[in-house]
C-alpha cells in the first residue's frame, strides 16, 4: 500500500526544519539553485548550438553578443547589497539563497571565457575540463551542504514518522 504524497512531504518538511538551521537551509537551497540553473544552462546552450532558438546563437545588443555571466555578475552585486544593507529577514529569505546559487551558475557556466578573456565557450579543450570540474563541484557541494539533512530525510520518507 502506497502512502499519500502529502504525508511524505509533511514528514520531509518537518525533518528539514528540525535537522537544518536557517544557515544550512540557505546553503542547501543555494547549491540546489546552482545545480538546477547550471544544468538548465547546459541544456539551453546545447539546444541553441543545435540551431534552435534565437538566430545568432543567443542574446545580442547592437550586434554584440551578450553573455549570461553579465546577468550573474549583476545578480551577485544585488545579493551583495542585500547582504550589506538588507535586514536579517531579507538576508535569510529563500529567494536570496536561490538567487545567489543561480547567479553563481550563470558566471561559472562561462568560466572558460572569463579565464581566457576570449570567446572559447565551445572550444573542446577548455569546455571538457570546466564541465567535469563544475559537475563534481555541484554534486559534492549539494551533498555536503545538506549533510545533516539527507540521512534523516531518507528515514522520514521511508518510515511513518
Amino acid at each position: 500500500m502506497q502512502r499519500e504524497p502529502a504525508t511524505r512531504w509533511s514528514r520531509l518538511r518537518k525533518q528539514w526544519g528540525e535537522r537544518l538551521d536557517p544557515t544550512e537551509q540557505s546553503a542547501v537551497m543555494s547549491w540546489a539553485a546552482f545545480t538546477a540553473t547550471f544544468g538548465g544552462l547546459r541544456l539551453l546552450t546545447h539546444w541553441i548550438r543545435g540551431g534552435h532558438g534565437p538566430k545568432g546563437g543567443g542574446i545580442s545588443f547592437g550586434g554584440r553578443h551578450f553573455h549570461h555571466y553579465n546577468i550573474g555578475i549583476a545578480t551577485l552585486s544585488a545579493i551583495g547589497a542585500v547582504g550589506l544593507r538588507g535586514t536579517e529577514r531579507h538576508r535569510r529569505h529563500p529567494a536570496t539563497a536561490l538567487a545567489y546559487g543561480s547567479a553563481n551558475a550563470l558566471v561559472v557556466d562561462e568560466l572558460a571565457l572569463l579565464l581566457d578573456l576570449k570567446d572559447v565557450y565551445w572550444a573542446s579543450d577548455g569546455r571538457k575540463s570546466v564541465d567535469v570540474i563544475t559537475v563534481i563541484a555541484v554534486i559534492a557541494g549539494t551533498f555536503f551542504a545538506g549533510l545533516p539533512f539527507w540521512p534523516e530525510a531518507r528515514r522520514a520518507l521511508r518510515s511513518g514518522r
